[in-house]
């Protein structure tokens, strides 16, 4: 009987030490509850979607997501473990790092539809822009703390905003004006929570609207237009969506509003025409929210926003418990990210937002998006663990997981 007993004990010992060993116990269980949720929801809107897709492979997006899902909970667990405070002594390392790729797919990656944005690899395309995203979160936000020791003069503030929009910029020659954008934005929400004085933002505001005249107005006036047909397009034809040519931006708005306002309070299932019949433009990408709407109706669609909800709402709790300025300027840049990415996303697919090109986080389907999304995931759940362990070791009480 008592070796009978030992073997259970000792498993229970032995899943115990692993489960501790990746600091599961001292994890955010809503955070990653909610990010699983959507993944699954993900995986499981491709697959009633995509099956005629790809002929003789019905599955092909279906296994595709589901592979990346289990890589990027692999990463997320792997960056858990690890003291996130190391990554400010790298900083020059990973900015560099950051602008090489870039650089790199400017000069030799694929081409596709007109841009360069991805570096071929055997079973994946890498975007490496994407990764672009959480590396400057990182490396900012080391830069912002060490040169914000010296003061907090324009000087300063004008020299932070040059190291994050060095690579928007970059991005936007491949060209993706979306992606750029996002740069754009973590980088004015890292130097907000770090305190930068509101006359800053203020001569910002002033210097991005004379850019924004030069780009729109003068330069088209004298022949030099800045931005390609397309995205002048992009940007201008949710005004008025009334264009009704496939290969239009008004066209995929349009579409996408059909298909939303058809899915009535529960959906139509397997009746999802804008859908099933392909009038529906990047279903699987950039509008899989208009195939939630069509197909779920709004159960679904609200379904999918309360899980956003949840992981913001986590995501910004870790951000108060943070044990350093590092930690909460990381946990304010993903949060920027995560939350601008979905309100140009569901807002894109509502007509409400210009077609940016912008995916949805942890539902459009994509390598790149998924693995970078569960690694900004990881690194809120190291700056959670490293809170919970740095309070145990002060001596006081453990934070609740749930509170």
């Amino acid at each position: 009987m008592a070796t009978a007993r030992s073997r259970p004990l000792g498993f229970s010992a032995r899943r115990s030490g692993v489960l501790e060993r990746l600091n599961i116990p001292h994890m955010d269980g809503v955070l990653v509850g909610s990010a699983l949720g959507l993944i699954a929801f993900s995986v499981f809107t491709l697959a009633s979607v995509t099956q005629d897709d790809i002929p003789g492979q019905p599955f092909f997006f279906v296994i595709r997501q589901s592979a990346y899902a289990l890589v990027g909970v692999a990463l997320m667990l792997a960056i858990a473990r690890v003291d996130y405070s190391r990554f400010r002594e790298l900083r020059v390392g990973i900015y560099s790092f950051m602008v090489a790729t870039i650089c790199f797919v400017l000069a030799f990656g694929a081409a596709a539809g007109g841009a360069r944005r991805w570096i071929e690899l055997p079973y994946f395309r890498f975007q490496p822009s994407e990764l672009a995203k959480l590396l400057l979160i990182v490396s900012l936000a080391a830069f912002v703390i060490e040169r914000t020791r010296g003061g907090r003069d324009l000087r300063q503030t004008a020299r932070m905003l040059a190291l994050g929009l060095a690579p928007a910029a970059l991005v936007f020659l491949q060209p993706d004006l979306g992606t750029g954008i996002v740069l754009m934005v973590i980088t004015l929400a890292v130097l907000f929570i770090a305190g930068v004085p509101w006359s800053h933002f203020a001569a910002t505001a002033g210097v991005a609207t004379v850019v924004a005249l030069l780009t729109f107005v003068v330069a088209p006036t004298f022949g030099v237009p800045l931005l390609r047909g397309y995205q002048e397009e992009r940007l201008t034809s949710f005004l008025n969506p009334s264009d009704e040519d496939a290969g239009s931006s008004s066209y995929q708005i349009n579409q996408a509003l059909i298909a939303v306002g058809s899915g009535g309070k529960t959906g139509r299932g397997d009746q999802a025409t804008q859908t099933d019949l392909n009038f529906l433009p990047e279903r699987h990408t950039d509008f899989v929210f208009a195939v939630v709407g069509e197909r779920f109706g709004f159960l679904g669609a609200a379904f999918v926003l309360s899980l956003y909800a949840l992981l913001i709402w986590r995501a910004l709790r870790i951000l108060t418990l943070s044990k350093n300025l590092y930690g909460t300027l990381i946990a304010g840049g993903i949060v920027a990210m995560v939350m601008f990415q979905v309100f140009v996303n569901v807002g894109m697919n509502l007509g409400l937002m210009p077609v940016t090109g912008i995916t949805l986080p942890l539902m459009s389907y994509g390598g790149s998006s998924v693995l970078v999304t569960f690694m900004a995931i990881g690194l809120l759940q190291s700056i959670h663990v490293q809170s919970r362990l740095a309070s145990a070791r002060s001596g006081r009480a453990e934070v609740p997981l749930l509170r």
